[in-house]
């Protein structure tokens, strides 16, 4: 179940009384007393008992000497008691004996107290954890026969029936003081010296306090169900750990934050931080933002209830403020500060009776949005956590960092409040003047003649001043043109919509031949389009501010932009922070969870674009432009290929049918998107053949009504009918149907387990759904860990859901399962963000561009791919500024080739070219880089290890030039120095992998490498003359060089025997479906899978 608040009980506030509380046990032990009962004066025993210790210290055994008096039958007893940091009372001696003869006489019992050995010795072999006593108490009781002495009555009623008594205390001795037990064992020499050498080391308490950061960045929230996740461990310091398990049932915490708010909460609630424990409901302390602008703080109580306030003010907007929040047991103290000199604005204290349950490390904090929250729109600055100290805003070190940047957003939304305004202004006195041109259209006679004959309309003058055109020239310039051209007379445009056309203009000039040279001149529209919260321009500032592309490189403008973007859940933007915080490149800090927090926005958001297909979509290909042949068979609707195809098709060809759907329902190959003419080809391929992935696909279109009228009862038939012919997707297909339309979760069940068993990866996340919402027949209640295993299963097979669900696992490490790892998180999270349409529109328009020479409007949405973190085109980018270096070193303010390979080469699936790339570069130094040989035997291991022969040979040419590759190379390369112990060992087991790894057929250069080697051994082996040896490899080298010549030339002429031809396609290859729901591989060339599947719920 998802945590739900309790509504707020602000009105009626318990407040704690000063006299007569009582707080519960455990909750200050330091404020506990010894308690010994005063002697009572007036009354004079009979009975007494005495004891002697004859060493105060605490020993193995220690001897001591009861002296006691009994006026009756009686039963002597002796404890000794010990207590440590972790537990107190605890018996380690008892003993007992009985008095019935000896009455009325004082009688002496000498007594062996044999104490543990962790008590009194020091740690050895055997003896490994000893333990510091902090009070050991040695007392002794009598009591009489009839009053309860019974040897077989426990301790603990005899000890309520005594008639004397007495105690002592014994002196303690600290661990490292304590002598050596013999234990009369000989270890054996080995054993016995290794003991030896850390025997006498002390351990030190580890340095730690109770203070954490739970974030040091700026982060922007964009109010949506995303935010940072954060757990914290217990504390290594037992001391630290001891407070905090004391101090579960009387919080005592303070929390700082610095906050900035765009606008108040659109729902009831919003988060700012929350904690969910271990069953997924909040816990203590839970702080949210309600639509009024006040604070909701809830907590958890003991008793299992929950207990919400809500504060008497509201929060400042567009402010920067501190918030400060402090728990001590039940009293609540807020604060808030404005500004960089924190002026103190409000303050209140709020008191409780109750008491609270707070346990810090049994779930997870989250910052901004969840599964079951939306976020505030905003942003977070640097938050602050002291687990253990209720503080004073005084006493609280938390400075807003980053203050330029702070102080820049401020100005911002300032200036932005004005461009705001005025569009407003403007759109409602067009929209005026367009109802009166409306009215002359009506038809009316009266207002007809008076249209034609009547005084003639005057432009309304807008109330702007002079100086605020002078402010906004870019604007006003644009708004202008707007009302002369653009600008339907009709129609209310909103501020969006014209900072959207004013995004358009811009654009249109980038797209110019000489595009790149008109950034410095658009920048002032890109800035008014941003204002009109158009985040697209947002973004495209952040990139020529951080990249430098022909303006000068401004960082702190660059991180502004991508934070405004980002706040504004414009895609790119969020990639862009996601990828910088991942990496911590660029002055951003790494950050795992922060890099989390934005990835997860956009790759929830991936599955529902693809659902959608509206906006400016088109698939993520891999295609790179090293590869000439796939750049060959990219095509548009004019195309060679695409003609083929179609022909195919119309001749009946289901093949050449279900690639052409794909390629127009998800705009592949160049082909631009259109759903509506890939259905009629889906529908075409299912009426007109047997091949079940068109008519599984056909089935889907008709359940979905995409471009045609739902039609459920023929797609229920077609889909059987797919589905009797083994397609898997087909029978998931099903198991979908019964549980969308029919509700009948066992006939679903039945048909995905089959499914799953066919490796459908979307039966797998369908299955996992079911155990989630606990709605699995046979299976009661919700079973998470299956749910998970489900989710990892479809994940790896690409599903893109069941990818989210592990990542948000990883993240909050609340399975056992899932063991907590941020940086996986990232990873995945980040694989699923990078599959989104608006990057692929991006990257599909820089390889036009690049296929139709375009070269600056290639460059420029190469740049704009690069920044968001996507691997190919970052090498796509580099090889571009290696192909036309001129316009890299003319409009990029960055080393675009260093920048780019380098930025590759550390993502998880970078290609063996690039590493061999940035190997050549530290190899030979590249402008302010100087060489590092070591760097480049890593670059060129790491290409070896992928395969790449070409990596194999730069380490034999580095060996030949007398470089000397590390052990922890070879140990990389899994070649073992003690069995290749010399260079030329070395050497001739890199040529014969690079020979075998070597895909050319005829002679390469890795097997005349080894050829030369080996005829280099056998020659020096055979003359020892230098002069001989020198003339010998001389002639050797000119035969060799005419040997290769004479082979080149025979390929050549056996090459010019082929016809020419551009690669085909074949009809006949199978292709999977691109199916929206819920198929698994929609396409043989990693096609995404859009499904539809039941949502899970949190």
């Amino acid at each position: 179940m998802a945590p739900s608040p309790k509504k707020a009980t602000e009105q009626n506030p318990l407040h704690r009384r000063e006299l007569n509380f009582v707080p519960s046990l455990g909750r200050q032990t330091s404020l506990t007393t010894l308690v010994i009962p005063e002697a009572k004066q007036s009354v004079a025993y009979e009975d007494f008992i005495y004891f002697t210790v004859f060493e105060g210290n605490v020993r193995n055994i220690s001897e001591v000497s009861v002296e006691y008096l009994c006026s009756q039958p009686c039963i002597v007893n002796l404890e000794a008691v010990v207590s440590s940091e972790f537990r107190s009372s605890i018996p380690v001696y008892k003993k007992r004996w009985k008095n019935e003869k000896h009455l009325h006489t004082s009688r002496t019992h000498l007594v062996h107290v044999k104490f543990p050995s962790i008590m009194v010795y020091r740690d050895d072999y055997f003896i490994r954890h000893s333990i510091s006593v902090s009070v050991v108490v040695l007392r002794a009781w009598i009591t009489h026969g009839y009053s309860g002495g019974d040897m077989n009555v426990k301790w603990e009623e005899n000890s309520l029936h005594t008639v004397a008594k007495n105690f002592t205390l014994l002196k303690t001795v600290p661990p490292f003081e304590r002598p050596f037990k013999d234990h009369q064992v000989c270890l054996e020499w080995n054993m016995d010296y290794i003991w030896n050498l850390r025997a006498n080391k002390i351990p030190q308490c580890p340095f730690e306090n109770d203070l954490v950061t739970l974030l040091g960045f700026l982060y922007a929230s964009s109010g949506e169900n995303t935010g940072i996740v954060k757990k914290f461990p217990s504390f290594q310091n037992r001391e630290l750990e001891a407070t905090r398990r004391q101090r579960i049932d009387y919080p005592v915490f303070t929390v700082s934050l610095w906050l900035y708010l765009l606008h108040y909460c659109k729902a009831s609630l919003c988060g700012i931080l929350y904690f969910v424990d271990s069953n997924e409901m909040y816990g203590t302390p839970s702080v949210f933002l309600t639509e009024e602008g006040h604070l909701h703080i809830q907590m958890h109580l003991v008793i299992g209830e929950d207990l919400a306030v809500k504060t008497k003010f509201i929060l400042p907007l567009k402010e920067w403020f501190r918030l400060d929040i402090s728990f001590n047991g039940g009293q609540i103290v807020v604060i808030t500060s404005i500004g960089q000199d924190l002026k103190g604005y409000h303050n209140q204290t709020i008191s409780f009776r109750e008491d609270f349950h707070y346990n810090d490390t049994a779930g997870y904090f989250i910052i901004g949005g969840s599964r079951y929250v939306a976020g505030i729109e905003g942003f977070f600055g640097p938050l602050k956590y002291y687990r253990l100290r209720a503080l004073h805003p005084a006493q609280i070190f938390n400075p807003l960092l980053e203050k330029q940047l702070a102080e820049q957003i401020k100005l911002y939304y300032e200036r932005c409040a004005e461009v705001q305004e005025i569009v407003s202004v403007y759109a409602s006195t067009v929209q005026q003047g367009g109802r009166s041109q409306e009215a002359c259209d009506l038809g009316n006679s009266y207002l007809d003649l008076k249209c034609r004959y009547g005084r003639p309309s005057t432009c309304r003058a807008f109330p702007w001043e002079k100086e605020l055109r002078a402010q906004h020239p870019s604007l006003f310039q644009a708004l202008l043109e707007m009302v002369l051209s653009t600008v339907p007379r009709n129609q209310n445009e909103s501020v969006l919509g014209i900072g959207e056309r004013i995004f358009e203009k811009a654009v249109e000039r980038l797209s110019r031949v000489d595009g790149l040279h008109q950034i410095s001149s658009v920048i002032p529209f890109l800035m008014d389009s941003s204002c009109c919260g158009y985040h697209k321009a947002s973004y495209y500032l952040a990139v020529f501010y951080e990249t430098g592309l022909n303006v000068p490189r401004d960082q702190l403008q660059g991180m502004l932009y991508s934070l405004v973007g980002g706040q504004g859940s414009e895609r790119l933007s969020s990639m862009n922070l996601g990828y910088k915080h991942y990496q911590g490149i660029d002055n951003y800090p790494l950050d795992w969870e922060l890099s989390y927090a934005y990835y997860s926005n956009i790759a929830t958001k991936t599955p529902l674009d693809q659902h959608t297909l509206q906006g400016d979509q088109a698939y993520v290909e891999t295609i790179r432009l090293k590869d000439d042949e796939i750049l060959k068979v990219q095509t548009k609707e004019d195309g060679d290929v695409f003609m083929w195809l179609k022909h195919e098709a119309t001749r009946g060809n289901a093949a050449a049918q279900q690639r052409l759907a794909q390629m127009l329902f998800w705009g592949q190959q160049g082909v631009a998107k259109n759903p509506e003419a890939a259905i009629e080809w889906y529908a075409k391929g299912a009426l007109e053949t047997e091949d079940p992935a068109l008519i599984y696909d056909y089935a889907i279109v008709l359940f979905k009504g995409q471009g045609v009228k739902k039609n459920r009862r023929l797609a229920l038939e077609l889909m059987k009918k797919a589905a009797s012919k083994g397609l898997h997707q087909a029978v998931n297909g099903l198991g979908w149907y019964y549980h969308k339309f029919k509700k009948n979760y066992a006939k679903a069940a039945k048909y995905w387990l089959k499914a799953e068993e066919m490796g459908n990866p979307d039966a797998s996340y369908n299955l996992g759904v079911l155990y989630l919402d606990g709605i699995f027949p046979g299976a009661p209640g919700r079973n998470q860990t299956l749910a998970g295993e489900y989710f990892h299963k479809a994940a790896q097979g690409g599903h893109m859901e069941g990818t989210l669900w592990c990542s948000l696992y990883y993240v909050t490490g609340n399975l056992e399962t899932f063991p907590r790892d941020p940086e996986k998180a990232v990873v995945w999270a980040k694989h699923v963000a990078e599959k989104n349409g608006y990057l692929g529109h991006v990257i599909r328009r820089g390889l036009n561009a690049y296929l139709e020479g375009s070269w600056h409007e290639a460059l420029l949405y190469y740049v704009l791919a690069a920044e968001t973190g996507i691997e190919v085109s970052q090498t796509n980018l580099a090889h571009i500024c290696e192909e036309r270096p001129d316009l890299a070193t003319r409009y990029l303010g960055v080393n675009c080739v260093w920048r780019y390979y380098n930025f590759s080469v550390f993502q998880i699936d970078a290609p063996s070219f690039a590493y061999l790339k940035m190997g050549d570069l530290y190899y030979y130094g590249h402008q302010n880089q100087s060489q590092d040989l070591e760097l480049s035997v890593q670059m060129y291991a790491q290409a070896a290890l992928d395969g790449d022969s070409q990596g194999f040979f730069n380490l034999a040419l580095l060996i030949e030039e007398g470089a000397i590759i590390p052990h922890h190379i070879l140990d990389f390369l899994e070649i073992d120095p003690t069995v290749h112990s010399n260079n030329i060992s070395i050497l001739q087991e890199l040529y014969e992998r690079c020979w075998s790894h070597s895909s050319e057929e005829s002679l390469s250069p890795c097997s005349l490498a080894w050829l030369y080697l080996h005829l280099r051994l056998i020659w020096g082996a055979a003359l020892h003359s230098a002069l001989t040896y020198f003339l010998g490899t001389f002639f050797l080298s000119v035969l060799i060089a005419w040997t290769v010549q004479y082979f080149q030339s025979v390929s050549a002429n056996s090459s010019s025997l082929i016809p020419a031809g551009g690669a085909s396609l074949d009809p006949t290859a199978p292709a999977a479906s691109p199916a929206v729901t819920p198929a698994a591989d929609a396409s043989a060339q990693d096609q995404p899978t859009v499904t539809n599947n039941p949502e899970p719920r949190g």
